[in-house]
């Protein structure tokens, strides 16, 4: 009887486990197809970016500000493509120069470093940009090549000016991901540090964010970010761009006041 009891309990745990796994299973299922039908519905806004940057580079300005970089410079997932972090940016350049600008986004949604190197580059090279802004290579992750990974690094940052500033790789949350985001972003430190570039700690500010900001911070396909951390990544690019806009170009508000040197000797 003690052995039937233990055989029936032992079937009924066996079975609770499996009804469990099996729901497990069927949720991870719907989450997974919400998440794809999510990504369908942002991969509509694609062509309607793409047109609304296309169509603002053609404003005029008296700074010209270059953005290279994929889906996340396009502002996939934000509200509306001013809200991206290159957006927010260049609303940063005009309040801090008190000059008008004009933004060039080369960025294309889906871009890798290698695509930016075909894409992108040979349009870069044309321009003669006051402010330049590159954040690429998220898109390596899935099919990692850290050797076609530096190549491209190393031709992309050999193009730059030295005022340029270049971002390493956003967290990734999870480990498998973030041991190679942390070889890819010892190559963008490597590299950018070779050319005497500005790295952007663009790792470090989404990585502060923690759980919170996977829950709060990205848009409905969980990939993309939304307002909110298109702002954190305007966050980590903020005080090296003001150094340098303050630096390079004062305004009399920002300019270092003139000192008179001080008398010595003379009569009283």
């Amino acid at each position: 009887m003690v052995t039937s009891d233990r055989l029936l309990r032992t079937t009924a745990v066996a079975a609770a486990i499996g009804a469990a796994g099996a729901a497990s299973a069927l949720g991870w299922r719907r989450f997974r197809a919400r998440l794809t039908a999510n990504s369908l519905v942002l991969n509509e806004t694609l062509p309607v970016h793409s047109k609304w940057w296309s169509d603002h580079a053609k404003v005029r300005g008296e700074l010209l500000y270059v953005a290279i970089g994929d889906s996340a410079a396009q502002g996939i997932g934000a509200s509306s493509p001013d809200r991206s972090y290159v957006g927010v940016l260049a609303e940063e350049i005009r309040a801090i120069t008190g000059r008008s600008v004009r933004v060039v986004n080369l960025s294309v949604s889906g871009a890798t470093v290698q695509l930016a190197v075909q894409d992108q580059l040979p349009r870069f090279v044309t321009l003669k940009p006051d402010v330049v802004t590159v954040a690429i290579g998220a898109n390596d992750i899935a099919q990692w090549d850290p050797a076609a990974f530096e190549r491209g690094i190393r031709t992309i940052f050999a193009a730059l000016p030295p005022h340029a500033l270049v971002a390493n790789l956003p967290f990734f949350y999870f480990p498998r991901n973030e041991r190679k985001v942390a070889v890819a972003n010892r190559i963008i430190r490597t590299v950018a540090d070779e050319h005497g570039l500005t790295v952007v700690p663009l790792h470090t500010e989404t990585r502060h964010q923690g759980i919170p900001g996977m829950l709060t911070q990205f848009a409905i396909d969980m990939f993309h970010p939304n307002d909110h951390g298109y702002r954190v990544w305007a966050d980590a690019f903020a005080p090296s761009l003001a150094a340098q806009l303050v630096e390079r170009f004062p305004t009399p508000e920002t300019a270092a006041p003139d000192v008179a040197p001080a008398v010595v000797g003379g009569d009283a």
